[in-house]
C-alpha cells in the first residue's frame, strides 16, 4: 500500500487541505474535523485501497482503515499537512455539536482513548500473571511445579499492577489536557493521589490512615489507587483554576504563582472535600451496576448483549471504560468485569458474521474486505467489521447482535467475570482467570455459531447480494466495462429499441446513458488518471473532449454538485447513480473556468446543459481536460459502450444492465 498516495488522496477527497481544520487517529479510525462536510467526497474516499468504512458523527468525519494501518495513514497525512494537531479552538468548535449527552460521552473519549494501550498492556500483564500463578495442573500452579519461575511471576505481577496504582497519574494528565489546562500539572496533581506517604487505597478499613491536623482541622491522608472519578473532577477543578489564574495573573509572575496556587488549593480541595465524596460515589456506582447485572442475570447479560454493538456504534461504550476500570480495581467486592466478557461476546459474533458473509458472497471487493475486518474483530477490533460490511447488509448486524446476546446471557448465568482488561475477543482469555476459560470459551462458540448460522440463513432468504424487483442491491466491486461496437445498432433510436432507456424484467434493468460531451469514448481504464483507470472508484468511460459543454446523460436528478463545479453527480429516474468528473486534478482551479446551469436537487432530462467547462483554461493552467463519466455503485451493473453515429452529444451512448 502506497501510503503517501493514499494520504493525498483522502486530504484531496476531504475538501483539500484548506477544508481540514484537524487529523488526529484512534486504534482503527482516522478522525477529521473539517470546516465544510458537504465537500467531503465519501464515495470516493469508500474506494481508496485500506479503506474499510467512513461516517460522519456530530462533526466528525471518520475513515476506517484498520489497526495498524491507520496510524501510518495519519503520519503521513499530517505530514503531508505539517503536522496538523487539533487546536483548543477546533476541539471547542467540535464539542459545542451534540446534545449534553453526547459531548459527555465525547470528553470521555477523548480522555480515556489516549491512555487505553498502558491500561491494556497492564491487563495482559496481569492475565500472564494469572497463568503462573492460578492452580492449573492438578491443583498446582506453574509457579509451584517451577520454583524458579517465582522472580519472574513477582515481576510480572509489579508490572501488572502499575498502571492501575498509578492510574490517577495517567488521567490526570490525559483529563488536564482535554480540560484546557497543563498537562504535567495534571500528572503532578495524579502523583500527590497516589503519593507512598498516603493510606494505600486498598488497605482502607485494614489499617488506619495517617491524619493531617491543620489548624485544628482532621484530615485523612488516604491515596486515591484505582480511582477514576475523584481524578476527573480533580482535573477539571484544577484546570479551570489554572485558566483564570492566567488570566488575571501578570505575565512576569504567571510561572512562579499560578502552577504553585493551583496546586496548592487544588490538593486542599481533594483530600477535604472532592476526593472522598466521588470515591464513595465510585464505589456505589460500581457495586449497583454489579448488583443490577446480578439481579437480572442471563436476562440482563443478553440484553446487555443484543444492545452493545449499536452502543458501540454511537460511541457510548467509551463512556465504559470509567466505570469498568472501577469495577476491576474493585474486584475483591465486584468480583471483576462484565463489561469486558460482553464486548468479547459482542466482538466474536461480529467476525462471525464477516466470515458468514467472506462464505457466501461471489463480490470480490467484500471479499477482501471480509477477510481482513472479520479476523480483526474476533481479535477486539470491531469497527472494519460493522461500518465496512454488517452494517452495509443489515442483516448480518442483526446476527451478530443475536449471537452476541445468546453468548452473553450464558456468561451472565455461569458469572464468568473478567479480572484484567485486554483485548476483548479470542485473545480475551488471558483476561480471565483460568478457572473461567470453560465457560467463557463456551460462550464464545455460543456467540460464533448463532451470528454465524444466523447470517448464513438470512443471507438465503432474503438474498442480500441479489436484485429485489427494479432495485438493485449495492455491491462492492467494480465491474469490467467492455467497448465494443454493438452489432445492427448505428442510432439512438436503435438503442432504445434494442435495449430501452428503462427497460425492465424479472432478469435484468437496462439503463442507457448517453455521452456527455463530444469527443473520443475511450474504456475508462484508459484514463489518463490512476485512480479512475483502476476503476477504484467505479466502471465507467473517458471522454476527451472536443468542447467545454457538458450534457445531461440521462433523465434524473442532480443529485451532487461540488462547490467546485468541476464534477456533477446524476441519479438517474431509473436508479443509476452517474457521476461525471470534468478533468484531472482540475479541483485545484477552486471553481474558476466553470459554469454551471443546474442546482444540487434539481430535475434535468437527456441532454440538458449541465456545467460549462473551459477547456482552453484547463489546458493553459497545465491540466488535462480529459473527463470520466463512472458508475459509483460499481459491482451488479453489467456495461457495454456503444459508439454510435453522429458527433453531437447524446448519439453515443452506454447501456447499463442490472
Amino acid at each position: 500500500m502506497d501510503y503517501a498516495k493514499t494520504a493525498s488522496l483522502v486530504i484531496k477527497y476531504v475538501g483539500g487541505k484548506s477544508n481540514i481544520k484537524s487529523v488526529a487517529h484512534c486504534a482503527t479510525r482516522l478522525r477529521f474535523q473539517l470546516k465544510d462536510n458537504e465537500l467531503r467526497d465519501e464515495e470516493a474516499i469508500s474506494d481508496l485501497e485500506g479503506v474499510k468504512g467512513v461516517f460522519l458523527t456530530q462533526s466528525q468525519f471518520q475513515i476506517i482503515f484498520g489497526s495498524g494501518t491507520v496510524n501510518l495513514v495519519c503520519a503521513e497525512v499530517q505530514k503531508q499537512l505539517g503536522n496538523m494537531e487539533e487546536g483548543p479552538e477546533d476541539k471547542e468548535a467540535g464539542e459545542e455539536k451534540g446534545n449534553p449527552i453526547q459531548r459527555f460521552i465525547k470528553m470521555l473519549s477523548d480522555i480515556f482513548v489516549p491512555i487505553i494501550p498502558a491500561i491494556v498492556a497492564g491487563g495482559l500483564l496481569m492475565g500472564l500473571n494469572n497463568l503462573l500463578t492460578s492452580p492449573l495442573f492438578n491443583g498446582q500452579a506453574v509457579i509451584e511445579l517451577f520454583p524458579q519461575w517465582q522472580g519472574l511471576a513477582t515481576a510480572v505481577n509489579t508490572f501488572a499492577n502499575a498502571p492501575f496504582t498509578f492510574l490517577p497519574v495517567l488521567i490526570g494528565f490525559s483529563a488536564t489536557k482535554k480540560f484546557g489546562g497543563n498537562p504535567f500539572l495534571g500528572a503532578a496533581m495524579g502523583m500527590i493521589m497516589v503519593h507512598p506517604d498516603l493510606l494505600n487505597a486498598y488497605q482502607i478499613g485494614i489499617a488506619d490512615p495517617p491524619m493531617w491536623n491543620i489548624f485544628g482541622f482532621q484530615i485523612a491522608a488516604i491515596g486515591y489507587q484505582g480511582t477514576v472519578l475523584p481524578v476527573l473532577a480533580v482535573s477539571w477543578i484544577l484546570a479551570n483554576i489554572e485558566k483564570r489564574l492566567r488570566r488575571i495573573t501578570p505575565s512576569w509572575l504567571d510561572n512562579l504563582t499560578t502552577p504553585l496556587l493551583s496546586i496548592l488549593v487544588t490538593s486542599f480541595l481533594t483530600f477535604i472535600f472532592v476526593g472522598p465524596v466521588l470515591r464513595e460515589a465510585g464505589n456505589l456506582l460500581a457495586a449497583g451496576i454489579t448488583w443490577l447485572y446480578n439481579t437480572l442475570g442471563p436476562v440482563g447479560g443478553a440484553l446487555f448483549g443484543f444492545a452493545y454493538a449499536p452502543i458501540t456504534m454511537t460511541g457510548m461504550h467509551h463512556s465504559f471504560i470509567a466505570i469498568e476500570t472501577q469495577l476491576l480495581a474493585d474486584s475483591a467486592h465486584t468480583g471483576g468485569s462484565f463489561i469486558f466478557s460482553t464486548a468479547s461476546m459482542n466482538n466474536v459474533a461480529q467476525g462471525a458474521a464477516v466470515l458468514a458473509v467472506l462464505l457466501m458472497t461471489k463480490n470480490d471487493k467484500i471479499k477482501s474486505i471480509c477477510s481482513a475486518s472479520g479476523i480483526s474483530a474476533l481479535l477486539g477490533i470491531t469497527e472494519p467489521a460493522m461500518f465496512g460490511v454488517t452494517l452495509k447488509l443489515k442483516y448480518p448486524f442483526y446476527a451478530a447482535m443475536t449471537g452476541s446476546a445468546v453468548g452473553s446471557a450464558y456468561l451472565a448465568g455461569t458469572r464468568t467475570l473478567a479480572q484484567a482488561l485486554g483485548a476483548a475477543g479470542l485473545p480475551g482469555f488471558i483476561s480471565m482467570k483460568p478457572d473461567h476459560y470453560l465457560n467463557f470459551a463456551i460462550g464464545i462458540l455460543l456467540s460464533m455459531g448463532v451470528s454465524f448460522i444466523l447470517t448464513i440463513v438470512f443471507w438465503k432468504r432474503f438474498g442480500l447480494e441479489k436484485p429485489e424487483g427494479k432495485k438493485a442491491v449495492k455491491a462492492e466491486t467494480a465491474v469490467k466495462a467492455e467497448v465494443k461496437r454493438a452489432e445492427g445498432i448505428e442510432k439512438a433510436e436503435d438503442v432504445e429499441s434494442a435495449g430501452g432507456a428503462e427497460h425492465t424484467g424479472d432478469a435484468e434493468t437496462t439503463t442507457i446513458l448517453y455521452s456527455p460531451m463530444k469527443g473520443e469514448i475511450l474504456p475508462v481504464d484508459q484514463s489518463m488518471d490512476e485512480v479512475f483507470a483502476s476503476r477504484a472508484l467505479g466502471d465507467g468511460i473517458a471522454l476527451n473532449p472536443e468542447d467545454g459543454m457538458v450534457h445531461a446523460p440521462c433523465d434524473g436528478t442532480i443529485s451532487l454538485l461540488f462547490p467546485t463545479k468541476h464534477a456533477v453527480g446524476i441519479t438517474s429516474d431509473t436508479g443509476v447513480e452517474v457521476l461525471i468528473h470534468i478533468g484531472i486534478n482540475t479541483v485545484q482551479l477552486d471553481g474558476a473556468g466553470f459554469e454551471a446551469y443546474v442546482a444540487q436537487g434539481d430535475k434535468v432530462k437527456r441532454g440538458d446543459k449541465l456545467i460549462l467547462a473551459d477547456l482552453k483554461l484547463i489546458k493553459e493552467k497545465g491540466l488535462n481536460p480529459q473527463t470520466m463519466m463512472i458508475l459509483p455503485e460499481g459491482g451488479g451493473l453489467k456495461t457495454e459502450v456503444y459508439p454510435l453515429a453522429g458527433a453531437d452529444a447524446g448519439t453515443r451512448a452506454m447501456a447499463v444492465r442490472r
